[in-house]
């Protein structure tokens, strides 16, 4: 008779069970040893270093493997040197150097001590030194760069968002509810790569340490097109970065502006730039968010203050024009008549066929950023006629700063 197992028969299950079992215990073993391990190194270290080298220490070691690489020793060799080697960024293409050129003047104003809320108090209680980093930044760092057409190839929109509003990621987040935020202990920015490349550069001009990366979400840079013609796109961008000021032996201090955002009108193959600009919004009150470490660790205390920048703002001096000059024969041009003055260049008036207005399309930015506000936020004096036409009630948010950007 057919039939199961017979009874008292071992089955075939239990030593696999058994073998399960012992893997889990391995691996809980493994990852005991490996923590344990870890810990004592940290203890070592703290020793060895105490809280303020420890804390300088993890600045530099990017991977938390407890080992200096060359790689991670860079910032401090240039900074006793003196040398600082041009970057070699990860291109995405090789660029043309008879491509189109185009210039981009920075403009920037200090922030304002006295808007702080430190300030009420003559700043008691805070090292001049923690300060130090603010103080300085008096100037754009480079008041004005030359750079290829091509480089904004960055800020076209990708074949699938081709109607008028419709937002996609230049640098995506990589933060989540599962990731948390990133470390606010380190100085020197992560070397960029790809789309990060144009807009490392680009606030590169304001100050020599920007990252492109926020530590906390919203991260990254979101477009979407504002208007189209034939040959050009009109794109509204909105970029949200931030700036580490001090270096060691100094604890970071972390400027984070509410936004940068502008647009840029650009031919659909990228090889003509007709203007440029990107600036951070100063029509609010406070407009930058500052945070500064006093202590040798992640946990330590941080100051928090908020303040307000008059002007950061990039803008191109004109179209981009091309390097080197061809008459209708191919052959290569002087670039200045024979009075001696650069030839001038005389550019097609852009005919819109589609368009939306900035207001929307700044918008449609602001709510890929924060989804929250798919909800109206309305201020106080409209707020209560809203809600007697709609026979709602009136739910009242006092802030300290704004929620729609990462001044607050």
């Amino acid at each position: 008779m057919a039939g199961g197992p017979q009874s008292g028969a071992p089955s075939p299950r239990l030593p696999r069970l058994g073998l399960a079992l012992a893997l889990l215990a391995a691996l809980a073993a493994v990852k005991y040893y490996r923590d344990a391990e870890a810990a004592r190194r940290q203890e070592m270290a703290l020793k060895s270093l105490g809280n303020e080298g420890l804390f300088l220490f993890s600045s530099l070691d990017t991977n938390n493997d407890l080992y200096i690489s060359p790689e991670e020793f860079k910032p401090i060799a240039e900074k006793l040197t003196g040398v600082t080697p041009v970057l070699e960024f990860e291109e995405e293409e090789t660029l043309d150097p008879s491509g189109e050129t185009l210039s981009i003047v920075a403009k920037f104003q200090p922030l304002l001590m006295e808007t702080m809320t430190k300030s009420k108090d003559g700043f008691l209680g805070i090292s001049h030194i923690a300060l130090s980093g603010l103080r300085n930044w008096t100037a754009a760092a480079t008041p004005m760069s030359v750079m290829f057409a091509r480089q904004f190839k960055a800020f076209l929109p990708p074949k699938n968002k081709i109607e008028l509003g419709d937002p996609w990621w230049i640098i995506p987040s990589e933060l989540n509810i599962f990731t948390g935020y990133l470390s606010n202990n380190r100085f020197y920015p992560p070397v960029p790569k790809g789309k990060e490349i144009v807009i490392h550069k680009l606030l590169s001009m304001f100050h020599p340490r920007p990252f492109v990366k926020t530590r906390f979400a919203p991260q990254g840079a979101v477009a979407c097109i504002q208007a189209i013609s034939e040959f050009y796109y009109m794109i509204a961008f909105r970029i949200h970065a931030e700036f580490q000021l001090n270096e060691p032996p100094d604890f970071p201090f972390w400027f984070s502006p509410g936004q940068f955002t502008g647009r840029i009108v650009l031919s659909k193959d990228s090889s003509h730039v007709r203007e440029f600009k990107l600036f951070v919004p100063n029509k609010r009150s406070l407009n930058v968010d500052m945070e500064w470490l006093y202590g040798a660790s992640e946990s330590s205390n941080m100051e928090v203050d908020i303040g307000y920048l008059p002007q950061m703002e990039l803008e191109s001096s004109g179209p981009s024009i091309p390097s080197v000059i061809h008459d209708e024969n191919g052959n290569v041009m002087d670039s200045r008549d024979p009075a001696g003055e650069p030839i001038q260049f005389v550019f097609e008036e852009i005919n819109w066929q589609r368009e939306i207005s900035w207001e929307e399309a700044a918008q449609k930015l602001e709510v890929a950023m924060y989804p929250f506000k798919k909800v109206s936020y309305l201020p106080f004096t409209q707020a209560f006629g809203s809600a007697k036409a709609e026979n709602k009630l009136v739910h009242s948010i006092l802030l300290w700063g704004a929620l729609d950007d990462q001044s607050c």
